[in-house]
């Protein structure tokens, strides 16, 4: 059992390097304003996508777009020497999660009480270069050709 474990976490952990994302956790807004943002951006490449966010009037905007840095910083990292523009990046994925949701009690009329729920949200959004999954592709065929 321990070693099935194992392998499963070895897998992953290799799906991760391969990945280029960043995570947003416990983000003071509503799940439901954050993810109006994330639909304008979902499937856009990367720099539309930071004009978009930069003058979108919406509060969400400002820290998806410093989200995309972050993301698009990690792509740099682990793809030394390679020019952003060359690799036509585009946003993959990005997927808004509520997180905890805070609960304060706000007095109402007559003695009672009305709960007032503050929600807040956990984002991931994960980038993709056309350069590379077109690239893995072709290499693919060229191994199926061969076989």
């Amino acid at each position: 059992m321990g070693s099935k474990k194992r392998l499963r976490a070895e897998q992953a952990s290799e799906e991760r390097k391969n990945k280029y994302f960043a995570v947003l956790r416990n983000c003071p807004t509503s799940p439901r304003k954050m993810r109006l943002v994330a639909d304008q951006i979902r499937g856009v490449d990367v720099n539309s996508a930071l004009d978009i966010l930069k003058f979108s009037s919406k509060e969400a905007s400002n820290r998806l777009e410093k989200l995309l840095k972050s993301a698009i910083a990690n792509w740099e990292t682990k793809n030394d020497g390679t020019r952003m523009e060359n690799a036509s990046l585009f946003v993959k994925e990005i997927f808004v999660d509520s997180a905890r949701v805070l609960k304060r009690l706000r007095p109402a009329p007559q003695g009672r009480a009305h709960r007032i729920r503050k929600r807040s949200n956990h984002v991931t959004l994960i980038l993709g270069s056309a350069v590379n999954s077109i690239g893995e592709d072709k290499e693919d065929t060229q191994d199926n050709q061969t076989k």
